[in-house]
């Protein structure tokens, strides 16, 4: 059976975000996900998952000024001693909600600071965060995000999210694939996902054009299940899309493509 975990940051946002566990609980999900919980105390959100039965099964690092655009922090120079601090309020919240993997938002490469520089600092971040996490029996993840929504983004493509974590060189940190990033940028989904199926820790979706439900689009989201399914994938998908009206009228998906 597919397990799709609910986006609370993409779906029920016609309530505020404490109401939206309650509301996917009663659409029939038994996860959830979610960008970031550092707005609300952490026994707050764990009451509501709780309450609701529900399994959180990923949110993000700090990522630095959200609602001025940043993308995340952990390719920049100047804001080191910000993310690793980060990284430790992230595992104080993984441990209280329970969830196992946290993903690590690379940023937007800022101008005129050298390839190299970004990389190593990147690299260097990574290998820090898996190390702080693996001490808390927590899996890292970053996740390859498409330039046409987020123009600069610095890990764009699967492979470059391979060879980074190659340097970092640690066991417990793998790929967060989205396929609606990765068909914007790529295409090529069920053969990179079965090729690279033991470095891939959690998948995501949405439809293209619109990065709506799946079926409102030109991905064969009903071929992807299957052959998730065919390939031994048996982790969460993260439904993060935006509902092409209401997430409650779009769900049916979820069994006319999972059939």
């Amino acid at each position: 059976m597919t397990k799709f975990a609910a986006n609370l940051s993409m779906l029920f946002t016609e309530v505020d975000f404490l109401e939206r566990f309650e509301l996917a609980a009663k659409a029939g999900f038994r996860a959830v996900e979610f960008l970031f919980p550092y707005a609300w105390p952490a026994e707050v959100i764990a009451e509501r998952l709780t309450s609701n039965n529900l399994t959180l099964v990923l949110h993000n690092l700090p990522a630095g000024n959200w609602e001025a655009g940043e993308r995340g922090i952990a390719c920049l120079p100047d804001r080191v001693d910000e993310f690793r601090s980060g990284v430790h309020k992230a595992v104080q919240y993984a441990q209280a909600l329970g969830v196992k993997q946290l993903n690590c938002l690379a940023g937007k490469a800022p101008a005129g600071v050298a390839p190299e520089l970004l990389k190593q600092t990147f690299v260097d971040n990574l290998r820090f965060a898996a190390q702080t996490l693996n001490a808390a029996g927590l899996k890292l993840l970053i996740e390859p995000i498409n330039t046409f929504d987020i123009p600069g983004f610095y890990l764009n493509r699967t492979a470059q999210a391979l060879e980074i974590l190659d340097e970092v060189g640690q066991d417990n940190a793998f790929v967060q694939y989205d396929l609606y990033h990765a068909q914007r940028m790529e295409g090529e989904l069920a053969a990179t996902v079965e090729k690279h199926l033991a470095r891939i820790a959690h998948i995501q979706l949405a439809d293209n054009p619109g990065r709506h439900e799946p079926g409102t689009g030109e991905m064969n989201y009903a071929y992807l299940f299957a052959h998730l399914k065919n390939i031994g994938y048996t982790g969460w998908i993260g439904c993060e899309y935006k509902p092409a009206t209401t997430t409650q009228a779009g769900l049916d998906w979820r069994h006319t493509l999972t059939a």
